[in-house]
C-alpha cells in the first residue's frame, strides 16, 4: 500500500481543502472504519452514508436495526448496503461501539442518538474504553470568509469551567489538531475580554501564565499569547489600532475560550448566524471521537467524519514512528 508522509502536508486552508485531504487519505490508505453508537437518527445516517459513498469510511451502525433500516429507506438509502449491528438500548450501543474501536476493529467512534453522558461513560471505561491518560476536549474547526486559513476553537462542548491545569491540556489538544491539519507551528490566542493582564480577572491571569509557560518551552509546538480579545486575535488592523505587539495578534489559528458557555455560544453563533462550514472532534483519546449535537446540521457531521479520517490516519502515522 502506498505511503502517506504527513511531513509533506501543507496547511489546510478551507473546508474544501480539508475534504480533499480526507479523500487523499482514503485513496491511499483505504476507508476508515467508524463505529456509530445509537445510529437511529436521520442526520447521522445521512452523514455516514455520504462519507461512505465518498469512499472515506466504512460505517458500523449500532442500534435498533428496524429503526435504522426504516430511517435509511425514508432517506432513499439502500439499507442492505449498511453494516447494522443490534443493541438493546443506546447505552449498550455506546459500549459495543467503543469496544469495537478499543479492540482495534474500528478507527473512529461517533455519537448518534445517545446521551452524551452515556456515550462518554462507555468511551472512558477503565477496562475497555479509549482513555489515553489525557483530558478530553472538543476542537471546532471552521472556515471564515475573508481569511486565508482554517480556524480552530476550543473548548465549547466538553469541559464546563476548566481550571488552569485543564486549560493547558485543552491548548495542547488543540495544537495537536492543528498539527494534524498541517499547521506546523500554530498561533494560539487565549481569549479574554481584554488584552491587558488584569489581576481582578482570573481569565486574564491564567492566560498570561499559559503564555509565559509557552515562552519557557513548557508547552511545545505552538506560538501562544494571551490574554487577547477576539478582535485583536484575528484582525491585524485591530491589533495595530490597539498598539498590540505580538506574534499571535491578528494571526491566530487557534482560539481558546475560558469556559463552555462562551465556547457553546461562539460555536452556535457561527453555525446559525454566519452559516460557516464547520467540523468538530474530541481530542485526547486513543482514537478520534465525534460528539456532535443532535441538532447539528448534516454537513457538520459529514465534515466531522472527514476530519476524523485525517486524524485517525495521522495518529496511526505517529504511533508508527512517523
Amino acid at each position: 500500500m502506498e505511503t502517506l508522509d504527513f511531513r509533506d502536508i501543507q496547511p489546510l486552508r478551507d473546508m474544501n481543502n480539508l475534504l480533499e485531504m480526507a479523500r487523499l487519505v482514503a485513496q491511499i490508505k483505504g476507508p476508515k472504519k467508524v463505529a456509530v453508537a445509537a445510529a437511529e437518527e436521520a442526520h447521522v445516517i445521512q452523514a455516514v452514508n455520504e462519507a461512505r459513498m465518498e469512499g472515506l469510511i466504512h460505517p458500523v451502525l449500532f442500534g435498533n436495526p428496524d429503526r435504522v433500516r426504516r430511517i435509511a429507506v425514508e432517506l432513499g438509502i439502500k439499507a442492505q448496503g449498511l453494516d447494522i449491528r443490534p443493541a438493546k438500548n443506546p447505552p449498550e450501543a455506546a459500549e459495543l461501539a467503543t469496544q469495537l474501536v478499543s479492540g482495534g476493529e474500528a478507527d473512529i467512534l461517533m455519537k448518534g442518538m445517545v446521551q452524551s453522558s452515556d456515550f462518554l461513560r462507555a468511551a472512558l471505561n477503565r477496562d475497555w474504553g479509549l482513555r489515553a491518560g489525557k483530558l478530553l476536549s472538543h476542537v471546532l474547526i471552521y472556515e471564515a470568509a475573508g481569511f486565508d486559513r482554517l480556524f480552530m476553537m476550543s473548548d465549547g462542548a466538553m469541559n464546563i469551567n476548566p481550571d488552569l491545569k485543564a486549560k493547558i491540556q485543552i491548548v495542547e489538544n488543540a495544537v495537536t489538531m492543528a498539527h494534524i491539519l498541517g499547521v506546523a507551528e500554530p498561533k494560539v490566542a487565549l481569549l479574554a475580554a481584554v488584552e491587558m493582564v488584569n489581576p481582578d480577572m482570573d481569565t486574564a491571569v491564567e492566560d498570561a501564565i499559559i503564555a509565559k509557560m509557552a515562552d519557557r518551552g513548557q508547552i511545545k509546538g505552538a506560538v501562544i499569547d494571551g490574554p487577547l480579545a477576539l478582535d485583536n486575535a484575528v484582525s491585524e488592523e485591530a491589533a495595530r489600532i490597539k498598539k498590540i505587539k505580538s506574534p499571535v495578534a491578528g494571526k491566530a489559528d487557534i482560539l481558546i475560550v475560558d469556559n463552555i458557555d462562551v465556547g457553546n455560544v461562539f460555536y452556535k453563533s457561527l453555525i446559525y448566524f454566519a452559516h460557516v462550514r464547520a467540523a468538530g472532534i474530541i481530542m485526547g483519546a486513543k482514537a478520534p471521537m465525534i460528539l456532535t449535537s443532535r441538532a447539528d446540521p448534516e454537513e457538520v457531521k459529514f465534515m466531522s467524519l472527514a476530519t476524523a479520517v485525517i486524524a485517525a490516519e495521522r495518529m496511526q502515522y505517529v504511533r508508527a514512528g512517523g
